[in-house]
C-alpha cells in the first residue's frame, strides 16, 4: 500500500469512528434524559443503566451508519478537495479510479465490521437492550389473540382459544394429528396449564377420539395431571415485540423454519430482517462511492455546503430505505426487490454521477 493510500485511509477510517462516537453520544445522553425518570420510578441499579447503555450503544452505533459513513467520506474528500490535494494527486499521474482506491478499501473494512456486528455482536446486546425495556418502559404484557392454530409437526395441529399470560393456561385446548387429509386422532381439553418442572402441557377434562378402520373410539378422564410434552411453549405466546432484533443470521434462520413449519402468519417480519442484514452491509460501499464523487471538486460553497449536501442525500437514503421495507412488510412489493431497491437506485446515481465527474 503506497504513502497515499494510507495517508487517505488513515483519515476516512479516523472521521468514520469520531462522527460515530460524537453522534452515539449525543443520542445517549438525550436518551438518558428522557428516561432518567423511569429509571428512579423504577428504583433500576446503577450497574443495571450502565448495562443498559453498554449494550444501547452498539445498536445506535449501526443504525447511524449509513449516514455516519457518508459524512465522513464527504468531509474527509471534500477537505482535501478544498486544499487542492485531489488536483495535485490527478496532476501527478494518478488516474481518478486509482484515487478511490483507499476510500474503497475502507468502506469494505466499514462493510465487514458492520457485518458483523449487524449479524452477531449487535443481536447478543439487543437481547438484554430489549428485556431491559419491556421490564421498565412498556406496559405488562398480556396475549390477546384468539382462536390460535400452532402447527407443531408435519402431521400434528394444536388450536387454542385464548391463552392467559400470568398463569400460563392455554383455554379450549385442541391437539390433532392429520395425515393424507384424514383426522388419525383428536385430543381436547378443557385448558392445558405449562408445568416449568416437567416442561410440558398438563391437561384439564380431556377426551380422546381416534379413528380406525371407520370406527371411532372415545376416551374422557376428568383429571388435571395428564402431561404431553409437544413443540409449543409458553414463549410462543410470549411478547414479541422487537423480537427480531434479538436474534443471530443463524437464530434467525432456525427461527424462520420453525415459524414455517408452525404456519405462523408473521414470518414476514424474520424474513425482511435477514434480508436487511445482508443488504446493509453494501450500503457503505454504495455511499462511500458517492461521496467521493460528490465532494472531489473544489466549490464555492466550501466544506460546509459539501457536508450539508450529504446529510441531505444520506437522509434520502433513509427515507427511501424506510419506504421500501414498508412496502415489503405490507406486502405491496417483493420483499426481496423492496429491501435492496435503495441500493440499486443508489448504485445507478452514482453510475451516472461517475461519468460527469471531472477526471
Amino acid at each position: 500500500m503506497r504513502i497515499l493510500d494510507r495517508y487517505i485511509l488513515i483519515k476516512f477510517l479516523t472521521t468514520f469512528v469520531f462522527v460515530v462516537a460524537i453522534l452515539v453520544a449525543i443520542v445517549l445522553i438525550i436518551t438518558f434524559s428522557e428516561r432518567n425518570e423511569s429509571f428512579i420510578k423504577n428504583d433500576v441499579s446503577s450497574a443495571l443503566i450502565l448495562r443498559y447503555f453498554l449494550s444501547y450503544a452498539p445498536y445506535i452505533a449501526n443504525l447511524i451508519t449509513p449516514i455516519t459513513v457518508f459524512i465522513a467520506t464527504v468531509f474527509v474528500t471534500s477537505k482535501l478537495a478544498s486544499h487542492t490535494e485531489i488536483i495535485a494527486i490527478l496532476s501527478g499521474g494518478v488516474s481518478y479510479p486509482r484515487m478511490l482506491r483507499p476510500f474503497f478499501i475502507g468502506s469494505v473494512i466499514i462493510a465487514i465490521v458492520s457485518f458483523v456486528f449487524t449479524g452477531w455482536v449487535i443481536p447478543d446486546a439487543n437481547k438484554f437492550r430489549v428485556a431491559f425495556e419491556i421490564r421498565y418502559f412498556d406496559k405488562e404484557f398480556n396475549y390477546s389473540e384468539r382462536d390460535v392454530h400452532f402447527k407443531v409437526s408435519p402431521t400434528k395441529y394444536v388450536y387454542v382459544s385464548s391463552y392467559d399470560t400470568r398463569n400460563n393456561v392455554a383455554s379450549r385446548f385442541t391437539l390433532e394429528e392429520i395425515q393424507d387429509k384424514e383426522v388419525k386422532w383428536k385430543l381436547s381439553a378443557r385448558d392445558a396449564k405449562w408445568d416449568t418442572t416437567a416442561l410440558g402441557w398438563k391437561l384439564n377434562k380431556w377426551s380422546l377420539r381416534e379413528f380406525k378402520d371407520d370406527l371411532e373410539y372415545y376416551q374422557y378422564e376428568n383429571i388435571r395431571d395428564t402431561l404431553i410434552k409437544i413443540n409449543m411453549t409458553p414463549a410462543d405466546f410470549g411478547n414479541t415485540k422487537s423480537l427480531e432484533q434479538t436474534l443471530t443470521i443463524n437464530e434467525l434462520d432456525e427461527y424462520i423454519a420453525e415459524l414455517k413449519m408452525k404456519g405462523a402468519d408473521n414470518i414476514a417480519t424474520y424474513e425482511i430482517e435477514l434480508l436487511v442484514r445482508y443488504m446493509s452491509a453494501f450500503t457503505a460501499i454504495i455511499l462511500t462511492f458517492i461521496g467521493v464523487i460528490l465532494s472531489s471538486r473544489k466549490t464555492r460553497g466550501g466544506v460546509g455546503f459539501q457536508i450539508a449536501l450529504g446529510f441531505f442525500i444520506a437522509f434520502i437514503y433513509i427515507i427511501l430505505f424506510i419506504a421500501a421495507k414498508s412496502n415489503a412488510e405490507t406486502g405491496s412489493m417483493n420483499p426481496v426487490l423492496a429491501i435492496w431497491l435503495p441500493n440499486i437506485a443508489f448504485s445507478i446515481l452514482g453510475a451516472l454521477l461517475y461519468r460527469f465527474v471531472p477526471k
